[in-house]
């Protein structure tokens, strides 16, 4: 085969998959560069045109009820507690998988359901088990540990708590199944030579356990980070579109709302640009200040 006929041949295949990027990534990531530098309304749907950077200084100064800045501290509250117990919660399952127990397999299928049932289903239950009247969580907080009924989603603070406690049943999954990988790679030697220098459970999982599982945990987490950040079901669906009074909103739940509902589509363009250069620049510096790339031994 020449030189011409391999070129052809890969190009046969890479074409097809580069015109697919073209049409679902590459050209809505440009019409909203563009759309956010434009006065595109309700109003000015046919007959926009470029304001330049009108709708970017509006994200930052205008003052909406609930302003940027108020969503922005929600959000990254909302982030930081969430991949905190997703990592927590999902590596001590995975030490507890990782030893012989019986039944594992089962107990691993169980608790991979969360991450396998679409989060639309499981926003739309959780928030019927936070219902005041009817809920389970209520009936268990009443009948069986006699605590008052709680309103959750009529209150910003427990309705916030509800959206919180909902995405981190539906997330520790992935970093359990990720943190399980990476402890079955770990070699048993490193345990044996620990065993016999006396170290402690807690000296090996210290000094060999986590160091060894970090690079694959950290990009896993900066991919978590990423997730959560953007994860709009959640909110929308359990405090039922940011309620009561706006009060639940993330970033991208705000933005949602500013372009579906409010229709500033040049407002919700910018305001996504705006997102996507925070976790671009959160993404590449928490990566090279943790060093993910580097290898583990």
């Amino acid at each position: 085969m020449n030189k011409i006929a391999k070129r052809f041949f890969v190009a046969l295949f890479v074409v097809p998959a580069f015109l697919i990027l073209l049409g679902v990534v590459f050209y809505p990531f440009l019409y909203n560069v563009v759309i956010s530098f434009s006065n595109m309304n309700l109003r000015h749907i046919k007959d926009w045109h470029l304001v330049g950077l009108a709708q970017y200084i509006k994200v930052f100064t205008e003052p909406t009820e609930p302003n940027f800045y108020a969503v922005f501290l929600k959000t990254i509250i909302w982030t930081a507690t969430n991949v905190f117990f997703h990592v927590v919660l999902g590596v001590f399952l995975a030490l507890l998988l990782n030893q012989k127990i019986r039944g594992r397999s089962v107990y691993r299928t169980f608790l991979i359901l969360p991450w396998a049932i679409p989060q639309y289903i499981v926003a739309l239950t959780w928030r019927g088990m936070f219902n005041y009247e009817y809920g389970s969580i209520n009936i268990v907080l009443t009948k069986y540990l006699n605590l008052p009924a709680v309103e959750w989603l009529k209150s910003p603070t427990e309705a916030f708590i509800a959206c919180i406690l909902t995405n981190v049943w539906l997330g520790f999954p992935f970093m359990m199944v990720v943190a399980l990988g990476a402890l079955q790679s770990i070699p048993h030697e490193l345990y044996e030579a620990a065993d016999i220098d006396g170290a402690s459970w807690f000296d090996k999982l210290r000094n060999i356990t986590l160091p060894l599982i970090r690079p694959v945990m950290i990009p896993a987490i900066t991919l978590g980070i990423v997730w959560t950040f953007n994860n709009l079901n959640i909110v929308w669906l359990v405090s039922n579109a940011g309620e009561p009074s706006d009060q639940t909103h993330i970033l991208v739940s705000f933005v949602y709302k500013a372009a579906f509902n409010l229709y500033r589509y040049g407002y919700a363009a910018a305001l996504s640009m705006v997102i996507f250069v925070i976790l671009l620049v959160f993404s590449l510096t928490f990566m090279k200040r943790s060093k993910a790339t580097e290898g583990a031994y």
